[in-house]
């Protein structure tokens, strides 16, 4: 019996030690700038985008359901079902700063994504992402900046633009609105990306 307790307590004390390691390691890990954010998902659960996205090619878009850009949900599900095996991450990103065109409350939006898109990929809560009198979004705040991102930061003009990301975690590009998802500029720089391999 005396070995049975003293076996299960050095199992016990083994399974927190692993669990503390993990967790001081993810804490202490020098994370690429764009993926050392802490963001609210849509549910209202916070997200460490490093810890969750670590080694994925990562494609943010800021989203919205009353735009003439809104079907483009269409085209980030099929890259989401085209992709999301090969460590593709498609998140949307709700914004209300243009045209007032995402009015709707996390629930509404998560109904109207699954309800007519079919929406699968991971969805953000509702921020701002471009520069104004409100608090710009912390992520936005880096991903706009032109003097941190030379040639790829700059203020986000409308619903639907894009910043690809690659499993290193440098910004690649920003895609205009007008760029669809399934161009052949998007798939080509998505299925580069995700060819490229990291060093662990």
């Amino acid at each position: 019996m005396h070995k049975t307790i003293t076996f299960a307590f050095a199992s016990l004390f083994l399974t927190i030690s692993i669990v503390m390691a993990d967790h001081h390691e993810n804490e202490e890990k020098d994370w690429p700038v764009v993926l050392d954010f802490t963001m609210q998902t849509l549910d209202g659960k916070e997200v460490h985008l490093g810890e969750k996205y670590d080694g994925k090619v990562l494609l943010l878009v800021n989203v919205a359901s009353r735009c003439g850009y809104t079907p483009q949900y269409r085209g980030l599900q099929t890259l989401h079902e085209k992709y999301g095996e090969d460590g593709l991450a498609v998140v949307g990103v709700p914004c209300n700063q243009f045209g007032g065109q995402e009015p709707g409350l996390a629930a509404e939006i998560a109904e109207f994504c699954e309800s007519r898109y079919g929406v699968e990929f991971d969805m953000l809560a509702k921020v701002n992402v471009k520069r104004s009198e409100d608090d710009q979004c912390p992520l936005y705040e880096y991903l706009t900046d032109e003097e941190q991102l030379p040639k790829i930061g700059s203020d986000i003009k409308w619903n639907f633009e894009k910043f690809l990301i690659g499993r290193d975690g440098q910004v690649i590009a920003h895609y205009r609105s007008k760029v669809a998802p399934q161009s052949d500029e998007m798939t080509a720089a998505i299925e580069q990306a995700l060819a490229e391999k990291t060093d662990d």
